[in-house]
């Protein structure tokens, strides 16, 4: 539970920025402020290091939370302080995609439901992959360009070349991990960016240098954001008409059954806990 969101209570004598009534969303590393990242590990991150948001009240530094989205709902911005942040990051902290640029998404899950909802916001073609039919139709649905089913087209890597005309892919959301980096270092573009994200298919994965030396693509690795990257986040949302994808509420009570829930990768969006 590192993302939640809320309504401020009261503030501690000499804070400023936040007032009794403001709709505020938790930051993933409440030290990291702005800057280049200097956490390692996850000592400080709610739910992990330090207490997390399953409980009603918190009492935190002001520093561990932003102003949510205007008009957002507190489960809407909960979906912001991991998913939204880390592709947030990746397209325009990491790399600076603009309306000319290719960004490939990987699956359903928040992260690139997120990176796909943005590369749109920014006028970007966007190549959704998905192991589902049915939901690469709903990734269309979304704004997807162009879909590929990963199951039926193991050499999906060809296929994303292959749309871009022989070009390359310029920013690839990467969350698959070891079964799916080296079809993802075959769709990019030369002097282009893998984003690498998630470890869905296992922690180690055989790495061919060659690729990289011919292509000189950059693999960043991405672990969410500073509190700087989701001011910055929140101020772009404030600006756009985007919404996040929420599949399905649970109440607190039914943690379990959430986890359970997106265990079964059933889900299409963010799950969230709602007291």
């Amino acid at each position: 539970m590192a993302d939640g969101a809320g309504e401020v209570l009261e503030i501690g004598e000499g804070v400023s920025g936040f007032a009794p009534g403001d709709h505020v969303v938790s930051t993933f590393f409440p030290g990291w402020l702005s800057g280049r990242p200097e956490v390692i590990g996850f000592g400080t991150v709610p739910g992990d290091g330090i207490d997390g948001y399953a409980r009603e009240e918190v009492t935190a530094p002001a520093t561990s939370f932003t102003h949510a989205p205007k008009n957002w709902s507190h489960a809407e911005s909960a979906t912001l302080t991991t998913a939204g942040l880390t592709a947030w990051r990746s397209l325009f902290v990491d790399d600076c995609i603009t309306p000319a640029s290719t960004v490939l998404v990987q699956g359903t899950g928040g992260v690139s439901i997120f990176a796909l909802q943005f590369a749109k916001m920014a006028g970007a073609t966007v190549i959704a992959t998905s192991s589902s039919d049915e939901k690469l139709e709903r990734l269309r649905d979304l704004g997807a360009d162009h879909l590929i089913n990963y199951r039926s087209n193991p050499e999906w890597g060809r296929t994303a070349w292959e749309i871009t005309g022989g070009r390359g892919v310029d920013h690839i959301i990467e969350v698959g991990g070891a079964a799916s980096l080296a079809q993802s270092m075959e769709a990019v573009r030369v002097g282009g960016h893998i984003g690498t994200i998630g470890i869905l298919s296992g922690v180690s994965a055989k790495l061919e240098l060659v690729p990289m030396l011919i292509k000189q693509f950059r693999l960043q690795g991405v672990l969410v954001g500073s509190r700087e990257n989701q001011i910055d986040m929140i101020r772009a949302l404030d600006a756009h008409t985007l919404r996040p994808v929420l599949d399905r509420a649970f109440p607190l009570e039914e943690i379990v059954a959430a986890f359970r829930y997106q265990e079964s990768n059933q889900h299409f969006g963010k799950i969230c806990l709602e007291f």
